[in-house]
């Protein structure tokens, strides 16, 4: 189900990840130099077990998760969340091409 999104991706581009930060409560300085990133993110399937790395200058992230299951996340700048893609009508939009 997911293999057309496994391997190695590199951000393009990038809109409104500055307020969808915002609305997340992430800090002045951080949202500057994350809005400045441009990670590089690697997708990988073991076992049903989807792992995302998100690598970048800045730092390096990894989650893992099953499809269909709610699950915790640790976020770059160490909050604990629950992975949601939309927050307050506010949508984030990232563009990766695959490396």
């Amino acid at each position: 189900m997911c293999e057309p999104f496994l391997g190695t991706w590199k951000l393009i581009s990038s809109e409104k990840f500055d307020e969808y930060m915002k609305e997340l409560g992430v800090g002045f300085a951080t949202r500057k130099i994350a809005g400045v990133a441009k990670p590089n993110v690697i997708i990988t399937s073991n076992g049903g077990v989807i792992t995302i790395t998100t690598e970048s200058s800045f730092k390096n992230t990894e989650i893992s998760f099953k499809l269909k299951e709610e699950f915790d996340e640790i976020t770059a700048d160490d909050r604990k969340v629950k992975s949601i893609c939309v927050m307050n009508k506010i949508v984030s939009t990232r563009v990766y091409e695959k490396a």
